[in-house]
């Protein structure tokens, strides 16, 4: 799940440092990344005021608008572009479309299929392979769940009904209690705890894969895994591969992995909760390499893409495998174009049935920054995490424990878990920055993130200075 969810580098205060603080001397490498195009503080009242004002307007001549729309099944795909925009457009532009747009089939339409155009906007953005999109008729499809822990949840409760109904085809005689007690899911021993949490709300067995030395879940790992529990007679049905994961945003091999779970006949979910945002920048595409081989895909633009929370972008191959799973049809929810396979029922999709239009804040942030606004916010901060990795090097009281790859940088004194633990507490108990530490390998290692959309470089070498006097006092008062 989330490299960002659990650390945050909040705004270090800009103190000057007391005489005898360790300063660093050494060259930094300097960050080549533009900020992205953002509104400051003056633009944000003015636009406030602005939209305050439209709601006021749409409430006093609410009476003159229809109470449902005019606009059919479809009407809104024609009217928008097929891919999120290069450039940044305008703030007048996008509000004139929202009373162009969205307005007509506001009701019920538009929210809809606004999620169904941005979630092929953002697959297009990720070069997702064209199975996973909507279009105009695909089998596949993306839809908004709150979070990548709904998201894995989904996954694992379709690819259990499909398994048994698999197998009760199979043998009409074997019954969903016999299937269950032997049904098996598997994950790396790196991924998130909602994964293991998934497998208890789904009353199935989960086995935790052992890691390489990357952190990482391989495939020879995952089929040995798999010959047990075979000879045992277990089923193994469900694969969760992490992208980034939580500890130390390492990668599970999903070109190993995912072949596996394909000849295996075993669903595969990718759960890219925080890195799945960096894909949309070419350089680091090659990491979803092998999601051609998954049959979900989840990340959170919430995490690292500027979409407030909450926005957990998940895609399936096969939308029936989710319909199937989760369609009922009282008649209280029956509706005259249900059957007339022109829309999507996005209630089938998920487990409440009631929903907002998150996909509207989707459009604005696409619109408003552009893809390339968005590929420069994200490679801004991998460039600031590797200047805190520089700065690490440049200290030999100091290693770093996994690779740095994204916006987050794993660390820790040379010495006993105690001492930093130790450190830890000093850092967190002073209030300027805070930061959530992981165990790898048996060490206790501490976690820095970039995630705030506002940091720059003053900011980290404001904590670097910080937590490397920290580490001095820490050092010294141990010696005493």
């Amino acid at each position: 799940m989330a490299v960002a969810s659990s650390v945050c580098l909040l705004t270090v205060r800009e103190e000057r440092r007391e005489k005898g603080e360790r300063a660093s001397t050494s060259p930094l490498p300097v960050c080549p990344w533009r900020s992205p195009p953002t509104m400051n503080s003056r633009e944000f009242r003015r636009r406030g005021k602005e939209m305050v004002d439209f709601v006021a307007d749409y409430l006093e001549g609410i009476e003159g608008r229809q109470v449902y729309p005019d606009v059919q099944p479809g009407y809104l795909r024609p009217l928008v572009p097929t891919s999120a925009p290069e450039e940044p457009d305008t703030f007048e532009d996008i509000i004139n479309d929202v009373e162009k747009i969205i307005m007509p089939g506001a009701a019920s339409p538009a929210c809809t299929e606004l999620e169904t155009v941005m979630m092929d906007w953002l697959g297009k953005m990720l070069k997702l392979p064209e199975a996973f999109l909507a279009g105009e008729a695909g089998e596949g499809g993306g839809v908004i769940q709150g979070s990548a822990s709904e998201a894995t949840l989904m996954a694992l409760l379709a690819a259990r009904t499909k398994v048994t109904r698999r197998l009760q085809a199979a043998s009409p005689g074997l019954t969903q209690g016999a299937i269950m007690e032997k049904l098996v899911a598997y994950s790396s021993d790196q991924a998130h705890s909602s994964v293991e949490r998934a497998g208890l709300i789904g009353g199935v067995k989960l086995k935790a894969i052992p890691s390489d030395g990357k952190f990482a879940m391989r495939g020879s790992a995952l089929q040995e895994a798999l010959e047990r529990d075979k000879a045992e007679g277990l089923i193994p049905f469900f694969v969760v591969a992490t992208l980034g994961t939580t500890s130390c945003c390492s990668f599970d091999n999903l070109l190993e992995v995912g072949p596996v779970c394909n000849k295996e006949d075993m669903w595969l979910h990718i759960d890219a909760a925080y890195a799945g945002s960096s894909f949309i920048c070419p350089e680091f595409r090659h990491l979803l390499n092998g999601v051609e081989f998954a049959d979900s895909f989840n990340f959170n633009p919430h995490k690292w893409l500027l979409v407030n929370f909450d926005c957990s972008a998940m895609w399936v191959k096969n939308r029936t495998d989710l319909i199937g799973a989760f369609k009922l049809d009282p008649l209280y929810l029956k509706h005259s174009h249900q059957d007339s396979g022109l829309i999507t029922d996005y209630r089938h999709w998920q487990l409440p049935l009631g929903r907002r239009f998150r996909s509207l804040k989707m459009w604005f942030v696409f619109r408003m920054y552009g893809i390339k606004g968005l590929q420069a916010y994200i490679r801004k901060h991998i460039q600031l995490a590797h200047e805190f990795e520089h700065l690490l090097h440049q200290d030999p009281r100091f290693e770093i424990c996994a690779e740095v790859t994204l916006g987050l940088v794993c660390f820790r004194l040379k010495g006993s878990n105690k001492l930093n633990e130790a450190l830890l507490e000093r850092i967190n108990s002073a209030k300027k920055i805070h930061l959530v530490p992981c165990h790898l390998k048996g060490k206790f290692v501490l976690r820095f993130a970039i995630c705030s959309r506002t940091v720059e470089s003053t900011h980290v070498r404001l904590a670097w200075d910080h937590i490397s006097q920290l580490a001095s006092d820490l050092l010294r008062a141990e010696k005493e």
